[in-house]
């Protein structure tokens, strides 16, 4: 059995869960998911215990493999509408800066044009100055997938480049650095 798997989802308080056959909808204060699993999983919410439980119909290599992945989307989903999920990214470089203008982020990163990023619903943004040439931006939501994919697009449009360091990097993320020209 799979070890994720047959771990029991703990669902607090301010959390309700509905479940109609293997479509699951959470909805707590950071906001509200839902989701439809394939058939073959049967999903139960415990009122009294407050734990949602996933098990498996059949025991071949496709449901052993989307046990697991189940139970932990499923998770995701109770942490995110309870305490909501945050990607932090680091952008290095003289003159390069962010700010949150309304709910917009503006980013300066060296392009003749300013950067503007307009977030999904559920999305926020938090820019803060750390050093003159250090600015962290902060992407926050309720859906974990949501908050990696915005994070890996904003940092999709100047990715740290290996002779400097500049760019937009995830926090505590090495860049391997490369030599430069060799003088004479």
């Amino acid at each position: 059995m799979s070890r994720i798997g047959r771990q029991p989802i703990p669902v607090p308080e301010n959390v309700e869960v509905e479940i109609k056959g293997s479509h699951v909808r959470v909805k707590g204060p950071k906001g509200e998911l839902e989701f439809t699993f394939p058939a073959g999983m049967d999903i139960r919410f415990d009122p009294e215990t407050r734990m949602i439980t996933v098990k498996r119909l059949k025991d071949d290599k496709w449901h052993k493999a989307m046990h697991g992945t189940t139970r932990a989307v499923i998770n995701n989903m109770v942490v995110g509408v309870s305490r909501g999920f945050e990607k932090v990214l680091e952008i290095h470089g003289v003159g390069y800066r962010a700010e949150v203008q309304g709910n917009k982020l503006v980013l300066q990163l060296g392009f003749s044009h300013p950067v503007e990023v307009e977030p999904p619903p559920g999305i926020t943004f938090k820019a803060e100055r750390a050093a003159a040439d250090l600015h962290i931006v902060r992407v926050q939501g309720h859906d974990k997938v949501l908050v990696g994919q915005v994070a890996a697009n904003i940092r999709k449009i100047r990715p740290a480049e290996p002779y400097k360091g500049k760019g937009i990097r995830y926090q505590g993320e090495e860049i391997r650095r490369k030599a430069g020209k060799a003088g004479r």
